[in-house]
């Protein structure tokens, strides 16, 4: 019971309290954005808060790790997720195929977790440029925040290792699609030494993946925080909690990815049950590792509201044997989140 009552606790102070700020920060980046001159750019920008604003919903759960909202880390998870969804906008929907041009949009996302002054000129291999300050004033957000953490150079590396697989990952997936798939696989290759286990399209999902970077630079507010609970968080986002959060995202999007030609991770599954057994795969890993952390109900709360986000999506219906398997496999505190995922459905808060 203690474990209900706690996620009780949780969702409904995140509802109430954090989408409210949430979508403060939201309202001032789709001003900035409608102003943005360029017209593509400007175009992208709107749609990618629009149609994705859930991404940066879901991200900041993690102003809550202490059971007090955070107004800060919210801004900087905003901005970060802002980031990354304008950029997977610009990559996929402005009619571009260009490699470099793209991982050098996503340099915005190093950029945003190094702590200086740097910033690199985003646009100079995109045809696109002018977006009013728009960019920088995202990734400047987000140094701000990161220089106020009194722990961050104990996690920077970690971060900024996470950053680049994410930005060369979305760099390659992206590419023309004679090229994409092999371009993945050579990319993946190396990493796969350490994660045999994994397929390219699995590691792939894991490298897509920004909860881990939120989650550390949460913990990094922590003055005394130490390489073991860096390490153990670690071990169980990467790849686990972070691959199935991107399964379950490719998941509900499949038919939708095929009608548009967009590469999708779950579609390399053979069969059915394969596709079954291997987001399965993943949450048993991403329950196991999460027992080891600190405030483990608070991860498993992350693990069971991904579920009931994803699963609880009208586009779930396609899969929906498959979506009944997850949500039965996992416990009966996720059927709970899933049955209020489907009420904020219901009345557009989610």
């Amino acid at each position: 019971m203690k474990k209900e009552i706690y996620q009780s606790k949780l969702i409904y102070k995140f509802v109430k309290k954090v989408f409210p700020q949430v979508k403060n920060e939201l309202s001032y980046w789709k001003d900035y954005a409608q102003n943005i001159p360029d017209p593509i750019l400007c175009r992208q920008a709107v749609e990618s808060i629009q149609n994705k604003s859930f991404h940066a919903q879901g991200g900041c759960i993690y102003s809550l790790y202490t059971n007090k909202i955070n107004t800060d880390l919210i801004r900087f998870i905003v901005a970060l997720q802002t980031i990354s969804d304008y950029l997977d906008n610009l990559c996929d929907r402005a009619g571009i195929e260009d490699e470099k041009a793209f991982y050098t949009l996503h340099q915005a996302i190093l950029d945003a977790l190094t702590p200086n002054e740097y910033f690199c000129d985003y646009y100079s291999e995109y045809p696109y440029k002018n977006d009013g300050g728009y960019l920088f004033s995202l990734v400047h957000t987000c140094k701000l925040y990161i220089k106020t953490l009194p722990s961050y150079s104990l996690i920077e590396e970690k971060v900024l290792s996470l950053a680049k697989l994410y930005s060369q990952m979305q760099s390659y997936k992206h590419i023309s699609l004679s090229k994409r798939e092999e371009k993945m696989k050579a990319w993946s290759h190396p990493y796969l030494c350490k994660y045999k286990d994994l397929s390219t399209w699995e590691f792939s999902a894991a490298a897509g993946s920004t909860l881990c970077i939120f989650l550390l630079c949460t913990l990094a507010q922590n003055k005394n925080l130490n390489t073991d609970t860096i390490d153990a968080t670690m071990d169980a986002y990467f790849p686990w909690i972070c691959g199935f959060h991107i399964l379950l995202d490719y998941f509900i999007d499949q038919r939708e990815d095929e009608l548009s030609g967009d590469l999708n991770f779950v579609s390399f599954y053979k069969n059915e049950d394969y596709k079954k057994n291997r987001i399965l795969y993943f949450l048993k890993h991403s329950y196991k590792k999460s027992q080891y952390l600190e405030n483990p109900i608070f991860h498993m709360t992350i693990i069971e509201g991904l579920i009931s986000m994803y699963l609880s999506d009208p586009k779930t219906k396609q899969e929906k044997d498959i979506a009944k398997n997850i949500i039965h496999q996992s416990s009966l505190s996720t059927y709970v989140l899933y049955q209020s995922c489907k009420l904020l459905r219901k009345k557009k808060i989610i």
